[in-house]
């Protein structure tokens, strides 16, 4: 193909994705965890030979921007031999956070690397999985605790390899395994994460046959012109001008606060530019969020004014640039701790960036959503049979009401795109028993079209347990917009012995037999005075 036409270049477009798609799917259905194969808390990915993403599975947003860094990190690891696979969740070397883990694999042409000097051939390309693993140790069964330093929150894992040449690195697993509260589980969810990262490079490596190696790079580099002019041509749509939005973090769990995230959103004819100028400091805390967080939160908003149907890939991404002050909850430096600043701040960040632009779109863009993760992570041993266990959660809240109608009730948002774990399943894996999990009603924003309301879900602890819990709007409320009133914040509690004990939006404790910790999560903001008609 001299040329790559439309319909072909959709054809590739399809069967790209779908390798990304048959990859979630094999690593959902293999893994071990609740956490991955109910939750679906991971995403998969397919890169081009320079380390760009070509699509991305339809699975966590926080990925977006994150994932390719950590295709870059692992560059170091070169000469690649066919069967290689790199493991990795420094948040400072790729990663996001630590239960992250994610896995890279270099793809060879299907008369393999031999074919060009043997171990010095170059890729034709990258596939990547990033699966949350419910424990990767640290100070806190769940790998979630309000810490102050990084190696607080778990193992970190710099690039290495854990497979060469198609057999298992025993010294990387050990490692690992060693440093867990529950290596059975991880060993499972380790070995689904290969088996995706299989699936995907045979994808790959039979695309690459089938098309032609000069033609498959073509398809790649025209796939990718294609996202960057989808782009433009959306922030073509947008009034030019300079937008600032200023929004803010509850605190950082240990009594500071309200920390305020700011964002001044430029559009021009050379794309958007966001500056992130006045935003705290880094906090001695998990709140804080790394570089590639906080473009993966900037990316997902101009990734919902797409049209739909919209490949995901890095040229929609080139007409961004940042200005990220060094040392900052939206660009942190280590060794501070990040857990928070990953599934927390990611959320203020999309808040921030959306609130600039309902400036520039004020009759498109919805008030906020709940703006949390509402996150809970417990652990100890099992009473039933002795063994250790983690658990992990995260619990949707309101959507905003918006411009079209109102907020949908009682789901994820935003940075988060996983599931809840259904109680039959939770009740099988762990010594807890779901006591409610029902509609938070009233707790939407009033307005002409009002916002969603959030959750409530009561988890009982049928054994002594070690839990955190990691929350926000829990004192700032998600906003409403054009006079819609804000969404009711959410609130935490503790229930033993028949009394109800507030608990900190951000908090570890010591849970007793017969305990039921309570998590009311928040309202979306309302949209349009409540009289309008």
């Amino acid at each position: 193909m001299s040329e790559i036409d439309a319909a072909r270049l959709a054809i590739f477009d399809s069967l790209v994705s779908s390798a990304a798609e048959e990859m979630g799917a094999t690593l959902r259905h293999t893994a071990l965890s609740p956490n991955i194969k109910e939750r679906a808390d991971f995403s998969c990915a397919v890169f081009d030979a320079n380390g760009q993403s070509l699509a991305q599975a339809a699975h966590i947003p926080v990925h977006l921007g994150a994932m390719p860094e950590s295709v870059r990190a692992v560059e170091a690891l070169a000469p690649w031999t066919e069967g290689d696979v790199a493991v990795l969740n420094d948040p400072y070397l790729g990663g996001t956070h630590l239960p992250d883990v994610t896995m890279v694999s270099p793809v060879f042409a299907a008369d393999g690397p031999r074919a060009s000097r043997g171990r010095r051939a170059r890729p034709i390309g990258f596939v990547a999985s990033r699966a949350h693993q419910a424990d990767i140790g640290g100070s806190a069964p769940g790998s979630m605790p309000v810490a102050r330093e990084l190696i607080q929150e778990g193992l970190v894992i710099p690039p290495v390899r854990i497979m060469r040449a198609g057999e298992p690195v025993a010294e990387t697993l050990a490692l690992v395994l060693r440093n867990v509260r529950t290596p059975d589980e991880r060993r499972g969810d380790f070995a689904a994460q290969i088996a995706a990262q299989r699936v995907g490079g045979e994808r790959l490596k039979a695309l690459a046959a089938r098309l032609g190696l000069a033609s498959f790079r073509r398809s790649g580099a025209a796939l990718l012109d294609y996202g960057e002019r989808l782009a433009r041509a959306t922030i073509a749509t947008l009034p030019s001008g300079s937008y600032r939005f200023e929004d803010a973090m509850d605190g950082d769990g240990y009594g500071d606060g309200p920390l305020p995230i700011v964002v001044e959103v430029t559009i021009s004819e050379r794309g958007l530019h966001l500056d992130f100028t006045g935003t705290a400091p880094q906090r001695p805390a998990s709140i804080n969020a790394v570089a590639a967080v906080t473009r993966s939160a900037s990316y997902y908003v101009l990734r919902c004014l797409l049209p739909p149907g919209a490949p995901t890939n890095a040229g929609l991404f080139r007409p961004f640039s940042f200005t990220l002050p060094e040392g900052s909850l939206v660009n942190a430096r280590p060794p501070v701790a990040v857990n928070a600043g990953n599934v927390e701040t990611s959320q203020r960040i999309v808040d921030a960036v959306w609130g600039a632009l309902s400036q520039a779109l004020p009759e498109r863009m919805p008030a906020a959503s709940s703006g949390t993760m509402n996150n809970l992570a417990a652990g100890g041993i099992d009473p039933r049979n002795g063994q250790p266990w983690a658990y992990y959660e995260t619990t949707g809240g309101g959507l905003g009401g918006g411009p079209e109608g109102p907020g949908m009730a009682a789901t994820h948002s935003h940075m988060t795109n996983t599931l809840n774990t259904p109680a039959e399943a939770l009740e099988l894996a762990y010594p807890l028993r779901v006591v409610e999990q029902s509609v938070r009603c009233g707790s939407g924003g009033a307005g002409r079209h009002e916002g969603g309301d959030g959750m409530i879900r009561r988890t009982q602890f049928l054994g002594e347990a070690t839990v955190t819990i990691v929350s926000e709007r829990r004192t700032t409320a998600p906003w409403g917009l054009r006079g819609g009133s804000p969404g009711v914040p959410g609130r935490n509690a503790l229930e033993r012995d028949g009394e109800e004990l507030p608990l900190a939006g951000k908090a570890t404790f010591d849970a007793r037999p017969g305990d039921v910790v309570r998590v009311e999560t928040p309202g979306g903001g309302g949209w349009g005075k409540p009289d309008d008609s």
